[in-house]
Formats: C-alpha cells, structure tokens, sequence
C-alpha cells in the first residue's frame, strides 16, 4: 500500500473507531469483544483500501465489516463457546445510577436476541439506518430485514409486558426485575 493510502486508512481508523466500537458493543454487550469485532472489522477494511473508492462508502463498509465480524464470531461461539454464569463477585451496575441501570437491562435485553435480529436493531435503532441501508449491511433482503426486526421488536416488547409497570423485566440467575 503506498504511504499516502496508508495514512487515509490511518485516519479514517482513527476516526470512525468510536462509532464502530459503540455499534459493536450494542451487538455484543461486552467492550471487549466489540474491540475484537472493530479490530476485525478494520482489517477487513485495510485489505479493501487500495480498492476502495473514497465516495464516503469506506463508512458504510466498515460498519458491515464490523457486523459481519460480529455474526462470524456468534456462529463460531455458537459452536465452541458456552455462556456461564454472572460472577458474584463482580459488581453488575445495578446499584448505578439509572441511567446506568436501564442501559445495562438494554444490553441484556439486546444479548437475548438472536445474533440477526440483533443486529437489525442495532443498525435500524441506534446506528439510524433505513431498512436499504440495514440489508446492504447485512447481505440480506429488504423483507429479511423487516421480519427480523419485527420479531426482535416483539421478542423486546415482551419483556415490557411481563412486568406489571411496564418496565423492563430482566431476569436472569441472581438479578431481579426492575
């Protein structure tokens, strides 16, 4: 790569991390991991540069390279990985302030869906892209992308109805509703 495309990709990095991670950290719920899902995404990126045209699209194929990333690694931990129980140890936000508290039953919300349907809501609701948008992103047809993000919206607005004040209901071993 010659130097000058080397400092544009530089750049764009630099500037566009933040975002990445925040997007990949709604899908993943672990900052961490979303790191790892950005650090990939970006390499996937770095490999396409030289190809890239610089159109303002670099933005949008990072975003799905981060996604992409993210989907690859849940069905690999689908696989290899399995969930273990809440540390007791470690404090879980929930005595936070509530602000704190609500993102936290978000994420834990969000981390029940189903890697798609996930990752439909993250893109649609807090990356604010319209359902073309969300299917380029995701390699995926317009009606995929509706359907997914019909039943994750119906799967999360199960979790209101439980609760007989309409908030959030969480529960897992050790956590309680709010």
């Amino acid at each position: 790569m010659k130097p000058a495309d080397e400092m544009a990709f530089v750049e764009f990095a630099q500037s566009t991390q933040p975002r990445l991670r925040r997007a990949a950290y709604l899908l993943c719920g672990d900052w961490d991991r979303a790191a790892d899902h950005v650090q990939e995404g970006l390499i996937r990126v770095y490999v396409a540069w030289p190809k890239m045209r610089r159109s303002g699209g670099e933005h949008a194929y990072a975003r799905k390279a981060v996604v992409s990333a993210f989907l690859d690694s849940a069905r690999k931990r689908s696989s290899t990985e399995y969930a273990t129980e809440a540390d007791a140890s470690v404090a879980t936000g929930e005595d936070v302030a509530e602000a704190v508290t609500a993102r936290r039953a978000l994420v834990v919300a969000l981390e029940k869906l189903p890697p798609r349907q996930r990752a439909c809501v993250v893109l649609r609701y807090f990356e604010d892209l319209d359902v073309a948008a969300t299917a380029a992103a995701l390699g995926c047809s317009q009606g995929t992308v509706k359907s997914q993000t019909s039943r994750a919206l119906d799967s999360l607005r199960s979790m209101f109805d439980e609760s007989p004040t309409g908030e959030l209901v969480i529960l897992n071993e050790g956590t309680s509703s709010w």
